[in-house]
């Protein structure tokens, strides 16, 4: 049976990613099952390469138990069907660590920071034209 599609652009679903907030401090033995939480919710989400954001909030600073967090629920996103996690607002201290071990995660709710531009310094003999 065949139909005829109706004129103009497809419908599209527009759809907010995913969103895990682990409590902090995690303990080794709730990493499995925020791993699985995560599967779980890759899977459910419609087509490869879906994203879920991670809210890294609590108190005190980040330590290598965050970061061994991250790195696995990465690792399982990336297996389950290419998906991938984001990290939403996190701490300063948190991207430094990141930084410091080399992990790279894409981050949202914070402008990039960037280096102001340099002046241009330019010696200018008097009595020439200004360009």
């Amino acid at each position: 049976m065949s139909y005829d599609r109706p004129p103009g652009l497809p419908i599209v679903d527009a759809k907010t990613p995913a969103v895990l907030v682990p409590a902090r401090p995690v303990t080794p033995d709730e990493v499995a099952g925020l791993c699985a939480e995560v599967r779980a919710l890759l899977e459910a989400a419609p087509g490869a390469g879906a994203v879920v954001v991670v809210e890294v909030v609590g108190p005190g600073p980040p330590g290598l138990g965050t970061v061994d967090l991250l790195a696995r629920l990465h690792l399982t996103a990336r297996r389950t069907r290419g998906g991938r996690i984001r990290l939403r607002d996190p701490a300063p201290a948190l991207r430094a660590l990141l930084d410091l071990v080399g992990l790279r995660f894409e981050m949202e709710g914070q402008v990039e920071q960037r280096e102001p531009a340099l002046r241009v310094q330019e010696e200018v003999e008097p009595g020439e034209p200004a360009v």
